[in-house]
């Protein structure tokens, strides 16, 4: 079966492109081409856009209410289940991440998330009665944002894609989606399945492009939400337009967390933990917490430890459910992840296992050897910046003081986690380090929960009622005083 396609899905259906211009799907573990799929030009997104503002301005589906959209969403989450090896198979195909974690996270956590948003849907205040301070009553309304262009990653297109358009569907916006050229072919199956959900013309549609399309969507004057996932460098560049034209907009990006073991931590559960939440989708996750810190006094414990976990992780063909490490989603990336550990070794950090080279037993594809640096120093770029694969640096404290210091001594603020055997203890940490999301001896996002960063990180929340009022308005109707 062939995962060629030639159209795009705008205004409720498969409509041509406007040039012959193409993109090449390539897989990461064979680097040969596994589809091509048109490239988006700004004609393209221009006939998006237009799309959506009719379906907004004009349509039904934001004059629906709130019950009927979600009776719709249902329908779609319904089709969307029992689609789940298929799209989990295809984001592997597209961009390297081991199938054990597409079966975990890249099919199975949408589809959660698109049951938690029906729920929080159901009970969501869209309209409530309040009585002012001078006896007025008040209508307090939730009515949707408007027009919002999702933009989503390709480390995790669909998790991203899901905490943009379920919300965005459920208060009555339309959207139009711009995946990653890395990944557009899960947009396609999710295309198929709305359609079939009986989703109206122009409330959903997709355009996949570069950042040129990007830019031009993010602009674009019949936009009123921009909802990005992304690097923090993106997100500056996005906020600043926004900003000038007072649109709303989202920003989950970058981040740089700290996993705190402390010395009464049960090595064997905090290494075991560590192994997800530190090198989970191959290491290319805003949430790893790729910095790992350890007492002085139990330094070299952990680092041992962590070196014999990580030297013996299997590297290798994504398809393979024993692979635990797979590749990076393109050459580019192979060698911004190489050239981060060369730093490393440069900054005076010592490789204890791993490094630059291709991983044993692989001759082809973007790999790089999961690779565990001790010896560095918070200040070290390789624990500053975000490298965005399975590269891990372990930092010493002095005390629990010095170590919530150095979770904190960052310029993001996304995640983190805090391994030890007094939950009590692990709780005051987690109140102390400045991020959006912690976790006391594991680490998880909870689709009830809203999630996003503080600093550079981001800007707003997704999941929970907070996530789905990111894609509201309010607005106060004041009504007359009943007589008395």
């Amino acid at each position: 079966m062939t995962l060629d396609r030639d159209t795009f899905f705008i205004d409720g259906g498969w409509a041509a492109p406007a040039t012959g211009q193409t993109l090449q799907v390539v897989s990461p573990h064979t680097e040969e081409v596994v589809a091509t799929v048109p490239e988006g030009t700004t004609a393209d997104i221009d006939a998006a856009v237009a799309a959506a503002r009719r379906a907004f301005d004009h349509g039904p589906w934001p004059r629906l209410t709130p019950q009927e959209r979600i009776d719709v969403v249902q329908t779609f989450s319904g089709l969307y289940a029992g689609r789940l090896a298929e799209m989990a198979d295809l984001i592997t195909t597209e961009m390297g991440s081991p199938t054990s974690f597409s079966n975990l996270a890249q099919s199975p956590a949408p589809w959660m998330q698109i049951e938690a948003f029906l729920t929080i849907a159901r009970d969501y205040p869209w309209e409530e009665s309040r009585t002012g301070v001078l006896g007025t009553p008040v209508l307090v309304r939730r009515e949707p944002v408007g027009v919002v262009a999702a933009i989503p990653p390709w480390n995790v297109p669909q998790f991203t894609i899901m905490s943009k358009v379920v919300p965005a569907l459920l208060a009555g916006c339309t959207v139009v989606v711009k995946p990653a050229p890395e990944t557009p072919l899960d947009c396609y199956l999710m295309a198929e399945l709305l359609h079939e959900a009986g989703v109206p013309a122009g409330v959903v549609n997709i355009v996949a492009g570069g950042r040129e399309v990007g830019e031009h969507l993010v602009a674009h004057p019949g936009v009123d939400k921009v909802a990005f996932t992304g690097s923090t460098d993106a997100g500056r560049r996005i906020a600043a337009v926004c900003g000038t034209q007072l649109k709303r907009v989202s920003l989950e990006l970058g981040g740089k967390s700290a996993a705190i073991v402390l010395d009464d931590a049960d090595l064997t559960t905090a290494i075991e933990g560590l192994k997800f939440t530190a090198l989970m989708n191959s290491g290319q996750a805003c949430v790893a917490q790729t910095r790992i810190l350890a007492s002085r006094a139990n330094y070299d414990a952990v680092v041992d430890a962590l070196a014999e976990a990580v030297g013996t992780m299997q590297v290798g063909d994504p398809m393979d459910p024993a692979t635990e490490i797979g590749p990076m989603v393109a050459q580019r990336q192979q060698e911004r992840v190489e050239k981060y550990i060369a730093i490393g070794q440069e900054e005076g950090a010592r490789v204890v296992v791993g490094g630059n080279g291709m991983p044993d037993g692989l001759d082809r594809g973007w790999y790089v050897r999961p690779t565990v640096f001790a010896d560095v120093d918070n200040r070290m770029r390789i624990a500053q910046e975000e490298i965005f694969g399975p590269v891990l640096s372990v930092i010493a404290y002095d005390d629990v003081d010095d170590a919530v210091r150095i979770a904190n001594d960052s310029d993001y603020g996304l995640a983190g986690t805090v391994w030890t055997g007094d939950p009590t203890a692990g709780l005051d940490v987690a109140r102390r380090v400045r991020t959006g999301t912690y976790g006391v001896n594991t680490y998880t996002m909870d689709f009830a929960a809203p999630f996003g960063g503080y600093k550079a990180s981001g800007l707003g929340r997704e999941f929970g009622p907070e996530g789905l009022g990111q894609y509201t308005e309010l607005k106060s109707i004041y009504l007359e005083a009943p007589a008395t």
